[in-house]
Formats: structure tokens, C-alpha cells, sequence
């Protein structure tokens, strides 16, 4: 009876020990399970016994440094002490008096500063001393609580207590890269310091981060997530519509609400953390790209789903649209809740640039599109391998191209979706629009790409086969009020529009990749191929034309100008396209790679002509090339034909001696060249359009002038008075045949004018002028004749006294 101890009264028991009795012995049962219970206590009480006992060491080693630290810094002040007194003693004592200014000058010049580099020393070791025990006493409060979490969480021990003291690690971890951040922006040299410290926290962040997330997704699994996908799967739509899914993010209430919003709470402030961590540690380099991390507890979220998902995604293979209704759908029914219950934790936690509703959607694309990388398109790139050497055609392009389409379709409502959130504006970087893009499968993957721009390109120009082959397209013009493209109307055949609505059809499907290099390298491979396909049939159009009769007969004209005419369109329209931002920006990106690569190669030297025009400047100006080459044949065998219709006329010196006649109009020899110079140009503008014809008429103004000064004023024929009436009426008719397409004819001859003129002077005028030379040439008008040529008519004109 001695041996038994009696129990305090309950008065002396403390309210946490009788909540325990009351809790664990409420019955005979739980008084069996007395022994064990007992042998569980005094097993925790050994364990904080030693938690203690460690705290203690841990404490004395603290006291020991800091009493090193002490005694240093006491010795340093001792010194600084004894050095002052010195200076003191030095400065009463009469000897110093005596030496006067020299040792004024030496205390002043030498000692003073000594004793300030000393002073700022001893500040500097007080200050990194206080530093190093501070950081040391957080670090030991950051591993002390990530020890004790991960402690509790081996014994079973409660959840509250884990959280508790990972919310310690955190507080801790927030104290201590503040002084970090401090010491790296105003004590650099103090690099090791940081080092070290760094080292010692991504130790206990290694254990942190993984246990925080596997609570979260321990604590997700409690509440139900994920939701069942089955009925969202369901191909029946009356199943669908009578089992409405419950968010579990809207229905969870009471404790478990605040526990997971606690927990949600506490990942997003230990990312944060992590990222003022990787921007200090990254500072002077591109952090952009490291520091912004997809949300981890939204992660934590759409990882499960992903994983549900993929049973069913595996009995879709053959009808790919269900894959993305079911994204679409899960992505659309749960984004409520990140903008409602979400958002204002990510807000809590100062979680700057983050977006609960980017992150979500953006984290379901990128499980779809991992799904496509790594299931649907190596199918479909065997099954091309496999036709290529088979030469067998299945169905795989066909695949592909349905497969695009639903991803273009995808993002469009994705991007719809975004922007309910009202952060379009956000969309516009490259960067923002790669995470919600499906398309994004094609920047790690730019074989891909190409692949798909081949595909696109064998697709177009097997739809336009068609519309090049038809005879009827290059007949029939495209009317003024029907263009689709451009303002100018360039009496244009239907195939130029068939070739750009094609190209156009390219472009917009180009537009839904999400970077402008990919944008880019697409067009190039699949539009610019039609550029050049259109380039070709108007080419070989010519060439026919010009190899069957020369150009000489009406039907080789107007087949050529009907050429001209597209290509004149299909440049305007192809220029008009360039102006716009979506090309430019592809232009700015060409000159931004081009001025990388010559960097690169230290290379100083700029291509000719400065920065390109836009993404299809190459096409424009071998349509340009084109246009004035075949213009320039149409005016040579036009000037050709006047050439054999007027030779005798040129050849012809004796007409120029000869008396003029009474109302003499034109030489009969010159008639003939004339009609025929006047009906073929009236063939080409009523064929050509308005801009190509006038090259025409002045490239052939130019050679008529040529010819007729060459051959006439410059073959040493006599002219009297007569002739020189002759002549100036001859060009008057000439003139006149230009005269409906501009006001002053005779500009566009200038060296036969010039002659003409210099004809008419008198010969007192004229034999005086010659010698006067190029001055009086200037002052007379003469401005496209040299000396020489002036001196050879003068000596060619008669006048008879």
C-alpha cells in the first residue's frame, strides 16, 4: 500500500493533462490500454528529452562562438584604446609643441587616417559578426522546424502540427533572405558568407518543398480530388445531362475549407520565397525565364485530373475530338473556382504576375499537348515514314491536317476563355500566348512544324491544280467590286485571286502559333512555295506565247499582258499584307536573327539595302523582276515592228532636201509605221493595266527616240529648209500619238526635240552657238546633247542664201 502512489488532486492537474484523460480513459477498455499508452508517453518524453538535450549542445556551441566573436572585437577596441591615448599624451606633451607642424603634419597625414581605416574595421567585424550569428540562429530555426515536420509526419503525429511548424520554416526562411537580399546589395564582398548560408537553406528546402507538396496532394485526396471524369467522358448526352459533377473546391466547409485555403496559403508563400531566392541568385542575368514557374498548388490540381484522363484519352485515338471536348470542358466547368476561391490566396501570398486563372488553363494545355507529343504525333510520323518508303498514300496527312484544325479550334476557345478575365492585353507577348496554346507542341518539336508546313503546302497546291489548269481563270477578269484583295483594280485574271485566297488560307493558320519565329519558319515553308508555284505558271504562260509567234501577233500580247496584269496584282496585294503588324513582326524578328548571326560571326557588314520589307520580300521582288522584264519585251517588239515599218523612211536622206508642200501633214513613208505603232498600243491599254502601261509607252517613247535621232539627225544626212519642215511636221504627228497619255509628248523624245530644235535656229544663230560650247547649249535648253552631237547637226543643216 506504501508503494502506490495516490493522484494529485484535480485542482494541481493543468487542463491539457485532464483533456488527455478524459480523452484517452473514458471507459474499461481504454483503461487496458493504460500500460501501452504509458510506455508511448515515456517513449515522447525520451524523444523530446533528447530533442532537449541536443537544443542545449546546439546553444552552448552558439555561446562559445559568440564569446570568440567577443573577445576578438574587445581586443580590437582595447587596441583602438590605447592608440587614441597615445594620440591624446602626443598632443599635451610639450616636445610636440616644440616640434611644431611637423609632427601636427604627421598625426594629421599619417595616424589619423590609420586610426579611421582601423575604426571602420572593427565596425565591419562587429557588423559581419552580428550578421553570422543572426543568419546562423534562422538557419538553425529553419532545419529545427523542417526536422520537427518531418518528424511528426513519421510518427503519425497530428497534421496541425506539421503545418505549424512548416509555417515556422517559412517565417524563418522569409527573415532570412531579407538579410540576404540586404548583405548582396550592400556588403558584396561578403559573397562566402551568402554562399554558405544559401547552402544550408537549399539543404532544408530539398526536404521542405517535397513534404509540403505531398500534404497538399494528401489533403486533395481527402477532399475528393479529382473529380470523376467518367460522366464528363460519357459519349451519351442524356448521361451527362442528368449527373451534374460537384466541385469539391466549392463544396468542401468548415475545418477542411480552412485547413486546405491554410495549406494552399503556405505552398504559394514558399514558392514566392523561392523565386526572391532564384531572382537574387540570378541577378545581372535573363531571370525572366527562370523565375516565372507555373503555380505549384495549381500544378498539384491538374496533375491528377491528367492522370485520370488518360484512360480515356486511350480509347479516343481514332476520334481525336473528344480528347479536346473533355480538356475543354474540365478546363471551363472549374475556372470559376480559381478566380473565386484561388485567386485572393495567390493575392495573400504576394504572389506578383500570376493569374490563377492563366495558371489553370494553361497547366490542362500543357497536359494535353504533353498527351499529344508523347501519344498521337509519333503515330502519325511512323505513319508518314511508313507511306514515304511504301509509296502507298493513307490516311495519315489527312490525319494530321484534322488533328491541326481541332488545335486551332481548341485555342481560339481557350483564348476566349482567358479573355473573360479581362487580361487580353497580357496575350499579346509571345510568351503568355505559348502557355495556352495547344500549337505549343511545335517549339519543341520543330521537325514537326516543318512536317505539318509540307503537308499544308502538298494540300494547296493540289487544290489550285485545278484552278491553274482551267483556261477559263485566265480569261476572265476580276471585277472592281468583287476584289478580295487590295484597292487598285489591275484588270487582273480570277487565278490571281484563287492563288491568294490559298496563301491567305496559309496565313490564317499560321496566325494561331504562339511565337514569331514559328510563325515565320511556317510561311516560309508553306507560303512562300505558292508564291513561287503562281511566279511559275505566269512564267511559263509567257514563254509559250513568246516561242509560238514572237510576240508578233494580238493573241502572244494579250497573253502576256493578262500575265503582267496578275502578277502586278498579286505584287500590290503582297506588299498591302506586309504593311500589317503580324507580318512586320516577322520582319522585325528576320532582322533581329540577322543582326544576332552577324554579331555572332563578327560580322560587321549589313546586307545592301538595309532591313528587309516583310517575310516575303525574296517573292515580291521576283515578281517586280518579272513584271518589268516581260513590260520591257512587249515595248521591244512593238519599237521591233516600228523599226521594219519605218526603215525606209530613216533611210531615206534625199527627202530632206527636198521643197516642202503646201498643207503638208505627214511623210507617206512614215504612215504605215505610225498606224501600226497607234493600233498596237491600243491593244495594250485596252489589255494592260493603267501602271504597267505606262512603262510601256515610255520604254517605247525612249527607243523610238533612239532610233529616229540615231538614225536620222546622226547618219550625216543634209537638211535644207524644206526638210527641216518636213521633219518638224513628221515628229509633230509622232507627238501626237503619245499625246493621249500625257500633256508634253516631245519630253519623252528629248534628243530628237533638241535636234528638231536645234534645226530651226537660224544660221547666225546656230553657227554661233556651236562655238559658244556647253554653256550655250545650257542657255539655249540643249540638255540631252552632248558637243559633239550639237557641232554634227549644225554641220548638217543647209541654208540656202
Amino acid at each position: 500500500m506504501d508503494s502506490t502512489k495516490t493522484l494529485p488532486p484535480v485542482s494541481a492537474i493543468s487542463s491539457t493533462t485532464l483533456s488527455f484523460l478524459n480523452d484517452d480513459l473514458t471507459n474499461k477498455e481504454y483503461h487496458a490500454r493504460a500500460a501501452r499508452l504509458a510506455t508511448e508517453l515515456e517513449t515522447q518524453c525520451s524523444h523530446l528529452d533528447q530533442s532537449l538535450v541536443e537544443l542545449n549542445r546546439n546553444l552552448e556551441s552558439k555561446l562559445a562562438v559568440y564569446a570568440s566573436f567577443t573577445d576578438r572585437v574587445s581586443g580590437l577596441f582595447t587596441h583602438v584604446n590605447v592608440k587614441l591615448t597615445d594620440l591624446a599624451s602626443a598632443s599635451r606633451s610639450p616636445s610636440s609643441v616644440s616640434d611644431g607642424g611637423v609632427r601636427a603634419k604627421q598625426i594629421l597625414g599619417e595616424e589619423l587616417p590609420a586610426l579611421a581605416k582601423e575604426v571602420a574595421r572593427v565596425e565591419m567585424v562587429r557588423a559581419y559578426a552580428e550578421t553570422a550569428l543572426k543568419l546562423d540562429s534562422l538557419v538553425g530555426d529553419i532545419e529545427d522546424a523542417v526536422s520537427s515536420a518531418m518528424s511528426n509526419n513519421r510518427r503519425s503525429n497530428s497534421t496541425q502540427d506539421s503545418e505549424d511548424m512548416r509555417l515556422l520554416a517559412i517565417k524563418a526562411l522569409k527573415q532570412a533572405e531579407d538579410i540576404l537580399t540586404s548583405v548582396t546589395k550592400t556588403r558584396p564582398q561578403w559573397a562566402r558568407l551568402v554562399a554558405a548560408v544559401d547552402h544550408r537553406v537549399d539543404r532544408a528546402l530539398a526536404m521542405l518543398r517535397p513534404q509540403a507538396i505531398a500534404d497538399h496532394r494528401a489533403l486533395l485526396s481527402s477532399l475528393g480530388w479529382p473529380p470523376p471524369l467518367s460522366i464528363l467522358a460519357s459519349s451519351n448526352p442524356e448521361t451527362r445531362a442528368s449527373s451534374e459533377v460537384s466541385n469539391p473546391l466549392f463544396t468542401m466547409r468548415g475545418d477542411l475549407k480552412l485547413q486546405y485555403c491554410e495549406n494552399f496559403l503556405a505552398l504559394c508563400r514558399l514558392q514566392e520565397l523561392q523565386r526572391q531566392r532564384k531572382s537574387r541568385q540570378l541577378e545581372g542575368h535573363n531571370r525572366e525565364l527562370a523565375l516565372h514557374q507555373p503555380l505549384w498548388a495549381i500544378e498539384e490540381l491538374v496533375n491528377p485530373i491528367a492522370v485520370a484522363s488518360q484512360h480515356h484519352f486511350s480509347k479516343w485515338t481514332d476520334k481525336l475530338e473528344f480528347i479536346f471536348t473533355l480538356v475543354y470542358k474540365i478546363t471551363r466547368d472549374y475556372v470559376d473556382s480559381m478566380d473565386e476561391l484561388l485567386q485572393p490566396l495567390v493575392d495573400e501570398a504576394l504572389l506578383v504576375g500570376y493569374s490563377c486563372r492563366e495558371e489553370w488553363i494553361s497547366a490542362m494545355v500543357t497536359a494535353l499537348l504533353t498527351y499529344l507529343a508523347k501519344e498521337i504525333f509519333p503515330v502519325y510520323v511512323d505513319q508518314l515514314d511508313e507511306e514515304s518508303i511504301s509509296g502507298v498514300q493513307s490516311q495519315a496527312r489527312i490525319s494530321w491536317l484534322h488533328l491541326v484544325d481541332l488545335m486551332i479550334s481548341f485555342d481560339k476557345r481557350i483564348k476566349s476563355l482567358v479573355e473573360q478575365s479581362g487580361i487580353l492585353f497580357s496575350l499579346q507577348e509571345d510568351g503568355n500566348l505559348q502557355k495556352i496554346s495547344s500549337l505549343s507542341v511545335f517549339c519543341d518539336r520543330p521537325d514537326w512544324l516543318d512536317i505539318w508546313a509540307q503537308i499544308e503546302l502538298a494540300d494547296t497546291l493540289e487544290n489550285l491544280k485545278h484552278d491553274a489548269d482551267d483556261e477559263r481563270n485566265w480569261k476572265m477578269k476580276v471585277q472592281k467590286g468583287a476584289l478580295l484583295f487590295g484597292s487598285e483594280d489591275y484588270r487582273s485574271p480570277t487565278v490571281s485571286s484563287a492563288f491568294l485566297q490559298h496563301l491567305s488560307s496559309v496565313v490564317d493558320r499560321c496566325r494561331s502559333l504562339p511565337t514569331v519565329s514559328l510563325r515565320s519558319r511556317f510561311l516560309r515553308l508553306a507560303g512562300a512555295p505558292v508564291i513561287q508555284k503562281f511566279l511559275d505558271c505566269v512564267l511559263l504562260r509567257c514563254q509559250e506565247a513568246e516561242g509560238l509567234t514572237a510576240l508578233t501577233d494580238e493573241d502572244g500580247l494579250l497573253k502576256v499582258a493578262n500575265c503582267v496584269n496578275a502578277a502586278h496584282y498579286f505584287e500590290s496585294v503582297l506588299r498591302e499584307w506586309c504593311e500589317d503588324v503580324f507580318f512586320l513582326e516577322m520582319a522585325l524578328d528576320q532582322d533581329n536573327q540577322l543582326e544576332t548571326s552577324l554579331s555572332d560571326n563578327s560580322c560587321s557588314e549589313w546586307p545592301v539595302g538595309g532591313s528587309r520589307s516583310g517575310i516575303f520580300d525574296e517573292e515580291i521582288k521576283k515578281l517586280e523582276e518579272f513584271r518589268t522584264e516581260w513590260v520591257e519585251k512587249i515595248s521591244v517588239v512593238i519599237l521591233r515592228g516600228f523599226d521594219a515599218l519605218s526603215r525606209d523612211y530613216v533611210k531615206n536622206r534625199r527627202q530632206w532636201q527636198e521643197k516642202s508642200e503646201e498643207n503638208w501633214l505627214v511623210s507617206e513613208m512614215l504612215v504605215g509605221a505610225l498606224d501600226y505603232l497607234q493600233g498596237k498600243m491600243s491593244i495594250i491599254e485596252g489589255s494592260l493595266n493603267a501602271m504597267d502601261f505606262i512603262m510601256v509607252w515610255r520604254s517605247l517613247a525612249t527607243g523610238v527616240d533612239r532610233l529616229l535621232f540615231r538614225g536620222i539627225l546622226m547618219s550625216n544626212a543634209k537638211f535644207y529648209d524644206g526638210g527641216v519642215v518636213r521633219f518638224g511636221c513628221d515628229m509633230e504627228v509622232l507627238f501626237g500619238v503619245f499625246r493621249a497619255w500625257c500633256l508634253r509628248p516631245e519630253g519623252f523624245f528629248p534628243k530628237t526635240s533638241e535636234g528638231l530644235k536645234l534645226l530651226k535656229m537660224g544660221e547666225e544663230q546656230l553657227q554661233g552657238g556651236v562655238l559658244g560650247g556647253e554653256r550655250w547649249m545650257k542657255q539655249s535648253g540643249i540638255t540631252h546633247l552632248s558637243v559633239a552631237e550639237a557641232e554634227k547637226i549644225a554641220k548638217n543643216r543647209v541654208f540656202m542664201n
